[in-house]
C-alpha cells in the first residue's frame, strides 16, 4: 500500500509541475526512473523476479496501446509529400540500425548466440519520440523535420515488433525453452497481420458509420477505441497469432478507416497509453536499473554509446543521401532517435519468456534505454535550439509553423 500511495502521489505531482520540469529540460521518462529507483532503495518493491511477473500484463498492455495509437496517429494525409523520405527511414535506414546492432552484439557478447544477439540489434532498433519531447513540440524546429522524427518513431517499434518476436522464439529454441519455431512464427505473425488489420477497417468504419447516424456519443467514442486495441490483440491470441504484430496493424488499419474524427478519438487511448508508460518507466527505475548496475562492464557500455551514437547515425545518413536534407539536419535527425519504451517493454517481454537466459541482453539493452533517458532528455532542447540557428543561418527552406 505504500508502494501504491508513492506511485499515485508522484503521477499526480507530475501533473501538477510537468509543465515546469519539462521546462528544466526534465522529461517524464527521467522523473520516473529516478522516482521508481527511489521506491526500490526505500525497499517498498518485492524481489525483482517476483516483480517483474506479477508486471507482466501492465507492461503487455502498454506495448498494444502503445503500438495502436502510434500506428493510428500517423498523419497520411500529410506524410504524402515526404513519403520517400520516410521510406528512406524505415526501408533503408531501419534495416541496417538491426543488422549492425546485431553484428555488434555478436562481436562483443559472443556468448549471447546468435539469436539473443538479434535480439538486442532489434529491441534497440526503434525509436521513442517522447524521449525528445522538446524537439517535436517546438514550433521553431521546422516542421517537416518534426514530422519526420514523429512518424519515424510511430512506425518503427511496429515495424521491428516481427524481427524480436522471431528473436525470441529462436533464443527460446536454442535454450529448449519450447515457443514457436521457424514457420509457425512466421505463422504467428501472418495471422496476426490479418486479424489486426481486419479488427481495425472492421473498427474504424463501424465507429464511423455509428457517427454518422449521431449513434455515437463523444465521450465514449475515446474509450471505444481503447477497447479496439485490446480486441485486436486478443483476437490474435485467440486464433494463435501475434497480438502485438495485430495491435500495430490494427491502428494502421483503424486509422485508413476512421476519416476525419479519428485524430480526436484516439485522445483518450494516447492519454491511458501515457498514463502506463509512466508506471513502466517507474518499475523500470525500481527493478531494472539495479540489476542493470550489477551487470555493467566495459563491453556493455560501450554497445550502449555506439548503439545511441553510430549504430543509429550512419545508417540515418547512409538513407538520407540524396533525400535533399542537409548536413545538420542529418545530424539532427540521428542523434534524435532515442531508445525507449517500446526497446524497454522488448527487454521485459524476452526475460519473462526466456528468464535468465535473456538476463545478459536485457542488461545491454537496460543500460542503452537508461544512457537514451538521460542524454536524450537532457539535450533536447539545448541541441534544439542549436539546430534551429543552424538552418537558419544556412537557409535551408524547412517549412515552419507560423
Amino acid at each position: 500500500m505504500t508502494a501504491l500511495l508513492v506511485t499515485s502521489a508522484a503521477i499526480f505531482l507530475w501533473g501538477v509541475v510537468s509543465g515546469r520540469l519539462q521546462r528544466a529540460d526534465l522529461t517524464a521518462p527521467i522523473v520516473f526512473v529516478v522516482a521508481g529507483w527511489l521506491v526500490a532503495e526505500a525497499g517498498l518493491v518485492g524481489p525483482p523476479s517476483v516483480t517483474a511477473r506479477t508486471l507482466k500484463p501492465l507492461v503487455e498492455i502498454t506495448l498494444v496501446w502503445v503500438l495502436f495509437s502510434d500506428a493510428a496517429g500517423v498523419p497520411l494525409s500529410q506524410v504524402r509529400r515526404d513519403l520517400g523520405r520516410y521510406l528512406r527511414l524505415l526501408a533503408v535506414g531501419l534495416p541496417l540500425t538491426v543488422l549492425a546492432g546485431w553484428a555488434l552484439a555478436d562481436r562483443l557478447f559472443p556468448a549471447l548466440g546468435i539469436w539473443l544477439a538479434l535480439l538486442v540489434g532489434a529491441a534497440l532498433a526503434p525509436t521513442d519520440a517522447a524521449l525528445g519531447l522538446p524537439v517535436v513540440t517546438n514550433p521553431a524546429v521546422p516542421v517537416d523535420v518534426r514530422r519526420l522524427i514523429t512518424v519515424e518513431s510511430g512506425l518503427n517499434d511496429g515495424v521491428v515488433t516481427p524481427v524480436v518476436v522471431l528473436a525470441i522464439a529462436g533464443a527460446a529454441s536454442a535454450e529448449g525453452l519450447g515457443g514457436a519455431h521457424g514457420w509457425a512464427a512466421l505463422a504467428e505473425l501472418g495471422i496476426g497481420v490479418l486479424v489486426g488489420a481486419g479488427s481495425g477497417l472492421a473498427g474504424g468504419g463501424l465507429l464511423r458509420w455509428a457517427r454518422r447516424r449521431g449513434w455515437a456519443a463523444d465521450d465514449w467514442a475515446g474509450i471505444a477505441v481503447l477497447a479496439l486495441a485490446i480486441v485486436a490483440y486478443t483476437a490474435s491470441l485467440a486464433v494463435h497469432g501475434n497480438g502485438f504484430v495485430a495491435a500495430f496493424c490494427g491502428g494502421l488499419a483503424f486509422g485508413a478507416a476512421a476519416g476525419p474524427r479519428g485524430p480526436a478519438e484516439l485522445v483518450f487511448l494516447e492519454q491511458a497509453g501515457g498514463l502506463v508508460s509512466l508506471l513502466v518507466w517507474l518499475a523500470f527505475g525500481a527493478i531494472a536499473v539495479p540489476l542493470v548496475a550489477g551487470r555493467v562492464d566495459p563491453a556493455v557500455v560501450a554497445y550502449a554509446i555506439l548503439s545511441l551514437t553510430v549504430l543509429r547515425m550512419a545508417p540515418v545518413a547512409l538513407a538520407c543521401a540524396g533525400a535533399g536534407l542537409g548536413r545538420a539536419t542529418v545530424l539532427f535527425v540521428g542523434w534524435f532517435g532515442p531508445r525507449g519504451l517500446a526497446s524497454l517493454v522488448f527487454a521485459l517481454l524476452a526475460v519473462e519468456e526466456l528468464g535468465t537466459a535473456a538476463g545478459d541482453a536485457a542488461a545491454v539493452i537496460g543500460l542503452t534505454v537508461l544512457m537514451s533517458v538521460l542524454l536524450h532528455g537532457l539535450s533536447a532542447r539545448p541541441l534544439a535550439a542549436r539546430y534551429v540557428r543552424a538552418v537558419t543561418r544556412a537557409g535551408d527552406g524547412h517549412d515552419r509553423d507560423g
